[in-house]
Protein backbone atom coordinates (compact mmCIF):
# COMPACT_ATOMS: atom_id res chain seq x y z
CA UNK A 1 0.00 0.00 0.00
CA UNK A 2 1.37 3.32 -0.88
CA UNK A 3 2.83 4.89 2.57
CA UNK A 4 1.59 8.14 4.23
CA UNK A 5 4.44 9.78 2.88
CA UNK A 6 3.98 9.09 -0.63
CA UNK A 7 0.14 10.40 -0.38
CA UNK A 8 1.00 13.37 1.22
CA UNK A 9 3.73 14.58 -1.60
CA UNK A 10 1.28 13.50 -3.73
CA UNK A 11 -1.31 15.62 -2.17
CA UNK A 12 0.82 18.82 -2.23
CA UNK A 13 1.58 18.40 -6.22
CA UNK A 14 0.46 20.85 -7.90
CA UNK A 15 0.61 19.34 -11.17
CA UNK A 16 -2.54 18.79 -12.91
CA UNK A 17 -3.98 15.31 -13.57
CA UNK A 18 -3.38 14.57 -17.14
CA UNK A 19 -6.78 13.54 -18.93
CA UNK A 20 -7.31 9.73 -19.57
CA UNK A 21 -9.81 9.93 -22.21
CA UNK A 22 -7.13 8.37 -24.49
CA UNK A 23 -7.44 5.39 -22.49
CA UNK A 24 -11.04 4.70 -24.07
CA UNK A 25 -9.31 3.95 -27.36
CA UNK A 26 -6.71 2.51 -25.95
CA UNK A 27 -9.12 0.22 -24.88
CA UNK A 28 -11.02 -1.30 -27.53
CA UNK A 29 -7.30 -1.29 -29.81
CA UNK A 30 -5.22 -2.90 -26.78
CA UNK A 31 -8.42 -6.15 -27.63
CA UNK A 32 -8.94 -5.64 -30.97
CA UNK A 33 -5.09 -5.98 -31.41
CA UNK A 34 -4.38 -9.03 -29.02
CA UNK A 35 -7.23 -10.53 -30.32
CA UNK A 36 -5.77 -10.59 -34.19
CA UNK A 37 -2.45 -12.01 -32.90
CA UNK A 38 -4.23 -14.64 -31.17
CA UNK A 39 -6.47 -15.80 -33.84
CA UNK A 40 -3.35 -15.65 -36.26
CA UNK A 41 -1.55 -17.66 -34.41
CA UNK A 42 -3.32 -20.43 -33.18
CA UNK A 43 -6.65 -20.33 -35.82
CA UNK A 44 -5.74 -18.83 -38.81
CA UNK A 45 -4.24 -21.78 -41.29
CA UNK A 46 -0.92 -20.97 -42.21
CA UNK A 47 -1.09 -21.87 -45.52
CA UNK A 48 -3.05 -18.44 -45.75
CA UNK A 49 0.33 -16.15 -44.86
CA UNK A 50 -1.37 -14.13 -42.28
CA UNK A 51 1.55 -14.66 -39.76
CA UNK A 52 2.84 -10.55 -40.82
CA UNK A 53 -0.17 -9.71 -38.63
CA UNK A 54 1.68 -11.33 -35.58
CA UNK A 55 4.66 -9.27 -36.08
CA UNK A 56 2.83 -6.07 -37.07
CA UNK A 57 -0.35 -5.06 -35.46
CA UNK A 58 -0.28 -7.88 -32.67
CA UNK A 59 3.25 -6.30 -31.36
CA UNK A 60 0.82 -3.15 -30.28
CA UNK A 61 -1.19 -4.87 -27.56
CA UNK A 62 1.26 -5.73 -24.74
CA UNK A 63 3.13 -2.35 -24.89
CA UNK A 64 -0.70 -0.59 -25.23
CA UNK A 65 -1.71 -2.67 -22.24
CA UNK A 66 1.23 -1.91 -20.30
CA UNK A 67 0.36 2.19 -20.92
CA UNK A 68 -2.59 2.15 -19.61
CA UNK A 69 -1.92 -0.05 -16.68
CA UNK A 70 1.10 2.63 -15.95
CA UNK A 71 -0.74 5.41 -16.80
CA UNK A 72 -3.74 4.41 -14.34
CA UNK A 73 -1.78 2.80 -11.60
CA UNK A 74 0.38 6.38 -11.95
CA UNK A 75 -2.66 9.08 -12.10
CA UNK A 76 -6.39 7.52 -11.35
CA UNK A 77 -5.95 5.53 -8.32
CA UNK A 78 -4.50 5.81 -4.43
CA UNK A 79 -3.93 2.00 -4.27
CA UNK A 80 -1.74 0.38 -7.29
CA UNK A 81 -1.24 -2.82 -5.40
CA UNK A 82 -5.35 -3.24 -5.04
CA UNK A 83 -5.05 -2.23 -8.64
CA UNK A 84 -2.39 -4.84 -9.93
CA UNK A 85 -4.25 -7.42 -7.63
CA UNK A 86 -7.56 -7.55 -9.86
CA UNK A 87 -5.23 -7.51 -12.72
CA UNK A 88 -3.42 -10.27 -11.11
CA UNK A 89 -7.27 -12.07 -10.47
CA UNK A 90 -8.06 -12.38 -14.33
CA UNK A 91 -4.37 -13.55 -14.69
CA UNK A 92 -5.55 -16.33 -12.65
CA UNK A 93 -8.73 -16.98 -14.38
CA UNK A 94 -7.30 -16.91 -17.69
CA UNK A 95 -3.86 -19.24 -16.94
CA UNK A 96 -6.09 -22.81 -17.23
CA UNK A 97 -7.57 -21.74 -21.39
CA UNK A 98 -3.88 -19.98 -21.84
CA UNK A 99 -2.05 -22.96 -20.56
CA UNK A 100 -3.54 -24.87 -23.16
CA UNK A 101 -2.41 -22.74 -26.49
CA UNK A 102 -0.08 -24.86 -28.73
CA UNK A 103 3.72 -23.79 -27.75
CA UNK A 104 6.81 -24.34 -29.02
CA UNK A 105 8.04 -25.15 -25.20
CA UNK A 106 6.44 -26.99 -22.38
CA UNK A 107 7.93 -24.94 -19.35
CA UNK A 108 5.05 -23.22 -17.30
CA UNK A 109 4.81 -20.07 -18.57
CA UNK A 110 2.25 -17.02 -16.78
CA UNK A 111 0.15 -15.08 -18.76
CA UNK A 112 0.31 -11.43 -19.60
CA UNK A 113 -1.59 -10.55 -16.72
CA UNK A 114 1.02 -11.76 -13.85
CA UNK A 115 3.43 -9.60 -15.88
CA UNK A 116 1.46 -6.43 -16.02
CA UNK A 117 0.45 -7.20 -12.23
CA UNK A 118 4.15 -7.68 -11.22
CA UNK A 119 5.57 -4.90 -13.08
CA UNK A 120 3.05 -2.09 -11.88
CA UNK A 121 3.39 -3.44 -8.30
CA UNK A 122 7.43 -3.15 -8.44
CA UNK A 123 6.67 0.33 -10.08
CA UNK A 124 4.41 1.18 -7.24
CA UNK A 125 7.05 -0.44 -4.37
CA UNK A 126 9.95 1.49 -6.45
CA UNK A 127 8.00 4.83 -5.90
CA UNK A 128 7.29 4.55 -2.11
CA UNK A 129 10.62 3.44 -1.67
CA UNK A 130 11.75 6.81 -3.07
CA UNK A 131 9.65 8.79 -1.77
CA UNK A 132 10.44 7.51 1.93
CA UNK A 133 14.05 8.11 0.99
CA UNK A 134 13.52 11.88 -0.41
CA UNK A 135 11.00 12.36 3.08
CA UNK A 136 14.03 11.11 5.24
CA UNK A 137 12.12 8.30 6.23
CA UNK A 138 14.64 5.99 4.91
CA UNK A 139 18.05 5.79 5.21
CA UNK A 140 20.63 5.46 2.55
CA UNK A 141 21.17 1.67 2.94
CA UNK A 142 18.18 0.35 3.51
CA UNK A 143 16.97 2.27 0.21
CA UNK A 144 20.12 0.32 -1.88
CA UNK A 145 18.87 -2.93 -0.01
CA UNK A 146 15.57 -2.54 -1.46
CA UNK A 147 16.29 -1.37 -4.87
CA UNK A 148 18.85 -4.80 -4.69
CA UNK A 149 15.71 -6.89 -3.47
CA UNK A 150 14.01 -5.71 -5.98
CA UNK A 151 16.56 -6.47 -8.60
CA UNK A 152 16.35 -9.88 -7.95
CA UNK A 153 13.05 -10.69 -7.67
CA UNK A 154 12.85 -9.10 -11.17
CA UNK A 155 15.62 -11.72 -12.46
CA UNK A 156 13.88 -14.70 -10.76
CA UNK A 157 10.28 -13.67 -12.00
CA UNK A 158 11.41 -13.20 -15.50
CA UNK A 159 11.89 -16.63 -16.58
CA UNK A 160 8.02 -17.18 -15.46
CA UNK A 161 5.65 -14.90 -16.93
CA UNK A 162 5.29 -13.73 -20.77
CA UNK A 163 7.46 -11.17 -22.27
CA UNK A 164 9.86 -11.81 -19.72
CA UNK A 165 12.30 -9.66 -18.00
CA UNK A 166 12.10 -6.81 -20.24
CA UNK A 167 8.05 -7.20 -19.80
CA UNK A 168 8.38 -7.14 -16.53
CA UNK A 169 10.65 -3.83 -16.50
CA UNK A 170 8.42 -1.96 -19.06
CA UNK A 171 6.16 -0.96 -16.22
CA UNK A 172 8.03 0.62 -13.77
CA UNK A 173 10.23 2.57 -16.75
CA UNK A 174 7.36 3.86 -18.08
CA UNK A 175 5.22 5.30 -14.79
CA UNK A 176 9.29 7.05 -13.90
CA UNK A 177 9.06 8.57 -17.82
CA UNK A 178 5.17 8.90 -17.87
CA UNK A 179 5.43 11.20 -14.29
CA UNK A 180 8.44 13.56 -14.93
CA UNK A 181 6.92 13.89 -18.48
CA UNK A 182 3.95 15.14 -16.96
CA UNK A 183 5.70 17.59 -14.76
CA UNK A 184 8.09 18.92 -16.92
CA UNK A 185 6.63 22.35 -17.68
CA UNK A 186 7.90 24.64 -20.23
CA UNK A 187 11.95 25.44 -19.29
CA UNK A 188 13.66 23.30 -21.80
CA UNK A 189 16.10 21.69 -18.59
CA UNK A 190 12.92 20.06 -17.53
CA UNK A 191 11.71 19.02 -20.58
CA UNK A 192 15.24 17.56 -21.40
CA UNK A 193 15.78 15.39 -18.27
CA UNK A 194 12.34 14.20 -19.00
CA UNK A 195 13.23 12.97 -22.44
CA UNK A 196 15.86 11.17 -21.06
CA UNK A 197 13.85 9.46 -18.80
CA UNK A 198 11.98 8.24 -21.64
CA UNK A 199 14.82 6.86 -23.28
CA UNK A 200 15.09 3.90 -21.55
CA UNK A 201 11.40 2.90 -22.28
CA UNK A 202 12.27 3.15 -25.51
CA UNK A 203 15.33 0.92 -25.53
CA UNK A 204 13.78 -1.80 -23.42
CA UNK A 205 10.91 -1.99 -26.00
CA UNK A 206 13.32 -2.64 -28.90
CA UNK A 207 14.45 -5.52 -27.18
CA UNK A 208 11.20 -7.44 -26.45
CA UNK A 209 10.87 -8.63 -30.20
CA UNK A 210 13.44 -9.89 -33.03
CA UNK A 211 12.19 -9.01 -36.16
CA UNK A 212 12.79 -5.38 -37.28
CA UNK A 213 9.02 -4.73 -38.32
CA UNK A 214 8.02 -6.19 -34.62
CA UNK A 215 10.70 -3.62 -32.98
CA UNK A 216 9.08 -0.79 -34.82
CA UNK A 217 5.52 -1.32 -34.06
CA UNK A 218 6.61 -1.98 -30.39
CA UNK A 219 8.64 0.95 -30.12
CA UNK A 220 5.79 3.07 -31.69
CA UNK A 221 3.70 2.41 -29.41
CA UNK A 222 5.29 3.33 -26.61
CA UNK A 223 6.50 5.96 -28.10
CA UNK A 224 2.79 7.44 -28.79
CA UNK A 225 2.84 6.23 -24.86
CA UNK A 226 4.80 9.18 -24.14
CA UNK A 227 3.87 11.19 -26.14
CA UNK A 228 0.49 11.63 -24.33
CA UNK A 229 2.34 11.96 -20.98
CA UNK A 230 3.96 14.81 -22.62
CA UNK A 231 0.63 16.75 -23.33
CA UNK A 232 -0.84 15.46 -25.92
CA UNK A 233 -3.66 13.76 -24.17
CA UNK A 234 -5.14 16.94 -23.88
CA UNK A 235 -5.88 16.36 -27.75
CA UNK A 236 -7.60 12.96 -27.46
CA UNK A 237 -11.72 13.12 -27.23
CA UNK A 238 -13.70 11.06 -25.55
CA UNK A 239 -14.48 7.57 -27.37
CA UNK A 240 -17.58 7.71 -28.61
CA UNK A 241 -18.97 4.21 -26.82
CA UNK A 242 -17.09 3.23 -24.22
CA UNK A 243 -16.08 -0.07 -23.38
CA UNK A 244 -18.34 -1.99 -20.99
CA UNK A 245 -16.97 -2.89 -17.78
CA UNK A 246 -18.09 -6.79 -17.73
CA UNK A 247 -16.61 -6.96 -21.45
CA UNK A 248 -12.70 -5.33 -20.51
CA UNK A 249 -12.66 -7.96 -17.63
CA UNK A 250 -14.37 -10.85 -19.37
CA UNK A 251 -12.26 -10.51 -22.62
CA UNK A 252 -8.78 -11.63 -21.62
CA UNK A 253 -9.79 -14.92 -19.90
CA UNK A 254 -12.90 -15.90 -22.25
CA UNK A 255 -10.72 -15.36 -25.68
CA UNK A 256 -8.33 -18.02 -24.29
CA UNK A 257 -10.97 -20.16 -23.73
CA UNK A 258 -13.10 -19.90 -26.85
CA UNK A 259 -9.80 -20.55 -28.40
CA UNK A 260 -8.97 -23.30 -26.33
CA UNK A 261 -12.69 -24.81 -27.55
CA UNK A 262 -12.49 -24.29 -31.18
CA UNK A 263 -8.95 -26.22 -31.44
CA UNK A 264 -10.23 -28.96 -29.12
CA UNK A 265 -13.19 -29.22 -31.52
CA UNK A 266 -10.85 -29.09 -34.63
CA UNK A 267 -8.24 -31.17 -33.07
CA UNK A 268 -5.65 -28.92 -32.82
CA UNK A 269 -4.79 -29.79 -28.90
CA UNK A 270 -4.38 -33.03 -29.77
Amino acid sequence: MTSRTALAAESTDTTPRPSSSWTGWGQWLALATMTLDHLTRYIVPEPWGLDWVGSSLGRIAFPLFAAMVAWHGLFNTRNPLRYARRILVIGLVAQWPFMMMPRASDALLFNVCFTLAAGLAWGAWLRELLARYREGGLALHWLALGLATSLTMWYLLGGWVEYGHNGLALLPLLMLAMHHLNRAGNPIAGRLAAAAVAVPVLVVAGQMNVTDMAKSFTVATCLAALWLAAGAHRLAPTVPLAMPRRLWLAWYPGHFALIALWLWLTGGLG
